[in-house]
């Protein structure tokens, strides 16, 4: 049987992108510019807590106090910011794979809201897609399919060309949301 991640470990694997472009942002001047997109995108989606304090992390806060008023994904996410910062070995992997079992739900719904033409959808998806062609593999290859399945492609031989076992999994989840969401 496989073993998957535990709650929190999926939350700092699906938020790794965001994870690892904070701390470098904290250690970078520059990067700091290439953040801002990422939080502007992020606040377009109701995550104003999450935005708050991790602006507060940029500034050089430090304190638990950070995590007041956070719900639980997103102190996960505060936390191993923290941790990343004191100890980069910390930071999750960007290229490791998330449950799909998770992922696939979430992800459906971002992409079928950006079907039925809802804007704020679509702007989330295209950052989701461009971030996701940064990265490596079947997340790699799932960034690049993105704009397929919000065009309407339903395919699997055609969606998961050049995908891992694992990959196409994903993809075969994501699918059956997507058929969910769209039968009603």
């Amino acid at each position: 049987m496989a073993k998957f991640p535990s709650h929190e470990e999926q939350i700092r694997l699906s938020h790794a992108v965001l994870i690892h472009q904070v701390v470098h942002a904290c250690q970078n001047e520059t990067a700091k510019q290439q953040l801002k997109p990422m939080l502007d995108m992020a606040s377009q989606q109701n995550w104003h807590e999450l935005v708050a304090a991790i602006n507060k992390i940029v500034a050089g806060e430090r304190g638990d106090e950070l995590l007041n008023g956070l719900d639980d994904e997103d102190t996960v996410i505060i936390k191993s910011i923290l941790m990343g910062l004191q100890n980069p070995a910390s930071l999750p992997e960007v290229q490791q794979q998330a449950d799909p079992t998770m992922a696939a739900p979430g992800l459906a719904a971002m992409i079928n809201a950006a079907c039925r033409g809802d804007a704020q959808a679509l702007q989330a998806a295209s950052f989701m897609a461009d971030q996701m062609t940064n990265t490596q593999g079947d997340m790699r290859q799932l960034g690049g399919i993105m704009k397929k399945l919000i065009d309407g492609e339903r395919d699997p031989d055609v969606l998961c060309k050049k995908m891992t076992a694992n990959g196409r999994q994903l993809v075969m989840q994501l699918l059956d949301e997507l058929g969910k969401l769209d039968s009603h």
